[in-house]
């Protein structure tokens, strides 16, 4: 089956989800300041879950798939990379290792879901590894290899998250977000008050009103709203429309975003390499989602099947205008 193009729409509202999920980390950190990390996690979903269970009919779908999106994309995913950046990963190399979630969707989705890649695909994908990598070779050193394989698990987390999100096929993609929310609120509770205990959770609301706990607050806000309800929204509406194979690439361009927002706010310098390493994975972003075709592209059936018959002259044996031509 010949893939649709995605549409310019399409294509900036992906990276409109790379940008909002590259200050995100941004956010992390400044919550991290305040709260123990998988307390974190809960507060943030459960934040969300309250409104959600008392307000928005559950979507329409098996779940299995809602299940699977909520411990794969909220649980795994949160609880590994919170508990890698409270134990040292840095804010910047954990938006960077993070998305190898990209290739594992594509693979994954590969194996299992057996949707085709064509050559430009696996070219631009190839890329944008090769792009993350030069990256990363320009920060070894600054994590432990603990936090680092931490990270990794939440990449597989989100990976296995993106393909039930994929299967579920929601009607309204926007339930399914915030129903997702609902998943991870009890398990990772349990694993607050087991981990962390009640003291450190009760500690964690005192000084809310110092400059510390209102970033706090600010970064929860936006983990939560432009993060889980407006990234996580889009994501799931493109992948309805498309192969996890063609969205999951522009994730990839979360890293991009972070170290240029890191440039720009925090004054962080940028090497050649990560420069060069970042112009690499927009490419191979752009080539794995069809944004610059590699070669002829292949006509598209639906597009021929919605084009009209041409008229035929009276005797209906001649398109009108091959008489003419003759």
């Amino acid at each position: 089956m010949i893939q649709r193009a995605m549409s310019t729409r399409e294509r900036l509202l992906a990276i409109l989800v790379a940008v909002l999920w590259g200050l995100n980390f941004l956010a992390i950190h400044l919550s991290l300041e305040q709260f123990p990390p998988f307390f974190l996690v809960a507060l943030r979903f459960a934040l969300l879950a309250v409104p959600t269970v008392l307000l928005i009919p559950r979507p329409d779908v098996p779940l299995r798939w809602l299940l699977g999106y909520g411990l794969g994309f909220g649980t795994l995913q949160f609880l590994f990379l919170y508990w890698a950046m409270a134990t040292g990963m840095p804010t910047g190399l954990a938006s960077l290792v993070l998305q190898s979630s990209a290739p594992m969707t594509v693979l994954l989705g590969a194996t299992l879901l057996r949707e085709r890649l064509d050559r430009g695909q696996v070219i631009g994908i190839l890329l944008a590894v090769a792009g993350l990598t030069a990256i990363g070779w320009q920060q070894l050193g600054t994590a432990a290899l603990g936090p680092f394989l931490l990270t990794l698990l939440g990449a597989l987390g989100w990976a296995l998250g993106n393909l039930s999100n994929k299967l579920a096929r929601p009607s309204k993609p926007m339930h399914l977000t915030l129903w997702m929310s609902v998943v991870p609120v009890l398990p990772m509770l349990a694993v607050s008050l087991w981990v962390e205990g009640p003291t450190a959770i009760g500690a964690s609301f005192v000084g809310l009103e110092t400059q510390t706990g209102l970033l706090a607050l600010a970064g929860l806000g936006y983990t939560m709203l432009f993060g889980t309800v407006v990234g996580s929204g889009i994501w799931t509406w493109l992948l309805t429309r498309h192969p996890s194979s063609r969205i999951a690439p522009f994730s990839m361009l979360v890293p991009v975003v972070g170290l240029l927002t890191a440039w720009a706010v925090l004054g962080e310098t940028l090497t050649a390499g990560e420069l060069a390493g970042a112009g690499v994975v927009v490419l191979g972003v752009l080539l794995g989602s069809g944004a610059v075709p590699l070669g002829r592209r292949r006509p598209d059936p639906e597009a021929a099947l919605a084009e009209p018959a041409p008229l035929r002259d009276e005797a209906g044996t001649e398109p009108i205008g091959v008489v003419g031509a003759r």
